[in-house]
């Protein structure tokens, strides 16, 4: 029964491609780092939900094939007779329910991309897979990916916002007091739009006036996610580039015969690092956000604030630094494979190449990251490098 029980798990593992599972994370870690924002409860949500759409592509990927695998992978678990074609068909549906469930937790932004990102996995696996359009369906999705964890990363308005409008209205209080009748001229601000104004005057027993007043309006929070997704495009681009001469080489993997491909991907691997090797203008600039501008009740200017000593902001130099170590690792440990496969276009060869392409996604998500001025959470990321090798020993990644 035991010995039952863990066949299955293995076959649902190499359904699953467990292996490659470690390289999902850093998608939603460089959005956030791109995007400018620290990693929260909302990348805790794109990760979840990038793992269970990158499952359910997984699981629809070997439904979709296993006529095909039948014939050139006979020992996968849908052919092999151990898992049933159903089964993982069930499971790619209910992964990327739970994993749109998880990205609306993070908002409508981020739901909005997790569809997109559902929508272009389940058409690579049903349909473009086998088409020219392949390689760029699927460096969409991993780009896509990214994009998720930038808007889901990005902090949302708790409540209505603040507006200072300009435009007056003049009306007068009379008030019979101690001192006698009181007239004074009172002004109040207009906002512009949806929102509401209140003003209120007090009149003492001297005959002083003071008036007090306060504007606020509601909008909607979509330009913090707008402007997210312009931060992160950049990298979701390099990303994308890389999936894409990965997909283009897997392509070759059960009959290889294909030795100007992996050179293609290769020229493409030293480009995206050379350019993941720099630092991005928002790090250069420093992550802290300005001040705000302030402005008085009335919608006329402010007095200007009493000058502060100027604190220190957060350098980028240490992922100046950081950032071309990772990016010629991440160009490393493809490099040889595909190498190897150009010069030996065999189909041993040409899966070594793809698994070797898969493993360098991580450093690459730690270079993009480093790249956009957090050192830290690149660093973090490279710690999972160990571990997939470890796991693409026990499982293949392809």
């Amino acid at each position: 029964m035991t010995g039952g029980r863990a066949g299955k798990a293995r076959a649902w593992a190499e359904l699953l491609r467990v292996s490659a599972l470690l390289s999902v994370p850093g998608d939603a870690l460089a959005g956030a780092a791109a995007a400018g924002a620290r990693p929260g409860r909302g990348t805790l949500h794109a990760i979840g939900a990038s793992l269970c759409l990158y499952e359910a592509g997984m699981a629809l990927n070997d439904w979709a094939d296993r006529a095909e695998d039948a014939a050139e992978r006979p020992h996968r678990p849908l052919p092999s007779g151990r898992i049933p074609p159903g089964a993982a068909l069930a499971a790619s549906v209910a992964l990327t329910a739970t994993g749109l469930g998880m990205a609306a937790r993070a908002g409508r932004p981020s739901l909005a991309v997790a569809t997109a990102l559902a929508t272009t996995v389940w058409a690579y696996d049903l349909g473009l897979k086998h088409t020219p359009a392949g390689p760029a369906t699927m460096a969409t999705a991993r780009a896509l990916d990214l994009l998720l964890g930038a808007t889901a990363s990005t902090p949302r308005p708790s409540g209505p916002a603040r507006t200072t409008a300009t435009g007056k209205s003049t009306g007068t209080t009379t008030a019979t007091g101690p001192s006698g009748t009181t007239t004074a001229t009172s002004r109040t601000s207009t906002v512009t739009g949806s929102g509401t104004v209140t003003a209120t005057s007090t009149v003492t027993g001297t005959g002083r006036v003071t008036r007090s007043g306060t504007a606020t309006a509601t909008g909607r929070a979509t330009g913090s996610a707008r402007t997210a997704l312009r931060a992160a495009l950049p990298s979701a681009v390099l990303l994308g580039a890389h999936a894409y001469a990965v997909t283009a080489v897997s392509r070759h993997e059960t009959q290889g015969g294909s030795t100007r491909t992996p050179l293609a991907a290769l020229a493409v691997t030293l480009t995206v690092a050379g350019a993941a090797s720099g630092v991005t203008p928002r790090a250069m600039a420093g992550r802290r956000p300005g001040p705000a501008t302030p402005s008085s009740p009335s919608g006329g200017p402010a007095p200007a604030p009493r000058p502060r000593p100027a604190l220190p902001s957060r350098s980028p130099r240490p992922s100046r630094r950081l950032g071309p170590l990772l990016a010629l690792a991440y160009a490393r440990t493809p490099a040889t494979l595909l190498l190897h496969a150009a010069l030996n276009p065999s189909a041993a060869l040409t899966e070594r190449a793809v698994g070797g392409g898969i493993r360098a996604t991580i450093p690459l998500q730690a270079a993009l990251v480093a790249r956009a001025g957090a050192p830290g959470t690149a660093l973090a990321l490279l710690g999972l490098v160990p571990a997939a090798r470890a796991l693409a020993r026990k499982v293949n990644p392809t």
